[in-house]
């Protein structure tokens, strides 16, 4: 019924791995239209380049002939995923998670298709979750140990900061989990991390309804560091910026995570990325830009990315400025530390002058490196601070 190199595309690209078994994964398939999902929690009030990954592999199914459901978690994004916290998660209130989850309606039908031919289903876990009695819980909690939960290292790490962990982010996998049971589902997506929640979920399904429940592992796009790039690193790219600053805010990705960015965030072919380990060795901004390229296109237009691709080599390679500036009005005779601290270009007195010190403000293209600069003039200038931040300074 289903093709083989498509199978192979899915249970290939940007997977780490699969539970129990790829081939049984791969058998089922190949026989008949799977349901799968990947739920979202509206933490805040956008997706981020972070999950785009899920999204992609959701419309790679979607295409391929599956039943793709997109999960909101408005019920556990008021829990918040303990996953990789070394503290509690604030909670959030229904009305916080309804009015993100809006926006992550909004992104996703950026990516997948819920209307026309095998449309997508988005579902919001509230459905079922705002129902389970306690009689429930106790019921669904006995297939589960509390030396199961404990082990996850980042508990650990809390235990031996003496750090409180909290009933309630004990209970947060147990929630997934009830979506996996409630869903009915034959496959369960997600990044690397998430790895223990979606696999409490194929313990409850296989303990209450001895169904098999697969898992599937995505790869976490890093950065230098190593870091996954994510709302939880703080370090995450909202995919509700506009076209500019989501071309930039790629551009400024380290050369390491250009090639697994082809893979996870794009639709250029396996077999082409595998060509491209030449070029980033002899011109990686070159490459770094068609990457930047295509995760824009994805995400607005191809008009949209060229735009943003224009607006990048005026600005940061011929230093011409931004065609759209924000603006900050100032009262003439006003010094430069208080003036990037009004313009939201430095969090404190301490932050400013270490930027002015390091010649990373520039006025009208010409550092400043005098922290008690004024400005003694009226009228318009271009303040730019680092590489990507510019302002439009009115002096009165």
């Amino acid at each position: 019924m289903f093709s083989m190199n498509k199978t192979d595309e899915l249970l290939k690209r940007g997977v780490e791995n699969i539970y129990p078994n790829e081939n049984f994964l791969k058998n089922l398939i190949l026989k008949k239209k799977i349901k799968l999902y990947q739920g979202f929690d509206p933490s805040t009030d956008s997706l981020h380049i972070g999950h785009l990954s899920g999204l992609i592999k959701l419309r790679q199914f979607q295409n391929a002939g599956h039943w793709v459901i997109f999960l909101i978690g408005d019920f556990t994004g008021m829990i918040g995923d303990p996953t990789d916290k070394q503290a509690v998660r604030k909670k959030l209130t229904r009305t916080q998670t309804i009015k993100n989850a809006k926006n992550f309606e909004a992104q996703a039908k950026k990516i997948l298709r819920f209307s026309g031919e095998n449309p997508a289903e988005i579902i919001y876990n509230s459905t079922w979750q705002d129902k389970i009695t306690f009689k429930n819980l106790i019921e669904l909690t006995s297939n589960f140990t509390v030396q199961q939960m404990i082990e996850r290292d980042f508990f650990q790490e809390r235990l031996k900061q003496e750090k409180p962990i909290f009933l309630h982010e004990f209970l947060y996998p147990v929630a997934q989990a009830i979506d996996s049971l409630e869903l009915g589902v034959n496959l369960e997506i997600g990044g690397n991390d998430q790895m223990f929640n979606m696999m409490c979920g194929r313990s409850l399904v296989k303990a209450v309804k001895n169904k098999e429940k697969y898992v599937m592992t995505l790869k976490l796009l890093t950065d230098a560091e190593g870091e996954k790039i994510g709302k939880t690193t703080g370090n995450a790219l909202s995919l509700s910026v506009s076209p500019n600053n989501l071309f930039g805010g790629i551009m400024s990705f380290n050369d390491v995570s250009i090639l697994p960015g082809f893979e996870l965030l794009t639709e250029i072919s396996m077999r082409e990325i595998k060509t491209l380990k030449k070029e980033l060795k002899l011109n990686p901004l070159d490459l770094k830009k068609r990457l930047a390229f295509e995760i824009t296109k994805l995400i607005h237009s191809e008009k949209e990315a060229l735009k943003a691709k224009q607006e990048f080599e005026d600005v940061f390679q011929k230093r011409k400025n931004p065609t759209v500036l924000k603006v900050c009005q100032i009262e003439k005779g006003e010094n430069i530390i208080n003036t990037l601290i009004t313009a939201n270009l430095a969090s404190s007195r301490a932050e400013a002058k270490r930027l002015v010190k390091q010649g990373a403000v520039d006025l009208n293209g010409e550092k400043i490196t005098d922290c008690e600069f004024l400005f003694n003039f009226k009228g318009e200038n271009i303040i730019r601070c680092g590489k990507h931040n510019f302002i439009k300074i009115i002096c009165d």
